[in-house]
């Protein structure tokens, strides 16, 4: 089996929307679902995380706020899955609830590193 990652990206809610515990849960349940029904498969290796929407970016010499500042798309989080191929992979993501948000799932292998 290989692992591969599957990125999430979206745009960020506007900074003044607030969302109410139950609308959390809403759009929580979908997203437990498919990685529930990915593991249920046992092709889960890691659950991954889920990223903030405030960073930085460092560069040698120089900090700047924010991931990437001169895109509206920011990384919301990943998992990392492990399957025969890559077409197997995109498979899984295809399911992911962010493609109906308008969101991207990226797809990209692990090379392991032996230390």
């Amino acid at each position: 089996m290989k692992e591969f990652v599957l990125v999430f990206r979206n745009v960020p809610p506007p900074s003044d929307v607030v969302f109410t515990p139950e609308q959390m849960q809403n759009a929580t349940k979908p997203w437990m679902d498919w990685v529930g029904s990915i593991a249920a498969q046992d092709k889960l290796a890691s659950r991954g995380a889920r990223l903030g929407f405030d960073g930085a970016t460092v560069k040698p010499d120089l900090v700047t706020d924010g991931p990437y500042a001169e895109i509206k798309e920011i990384l919301l989080g990943f998992i990392v899955v492990k399957t025969e191929t890559k077409e197997e992979a995109i498979e899984l993501a295809k399911g992911c609830p962010v493609l109906a948000q308008g969101g991207n799932v990226e797809v990209r292998d692990i090379i392991p590193v032996n230390m």
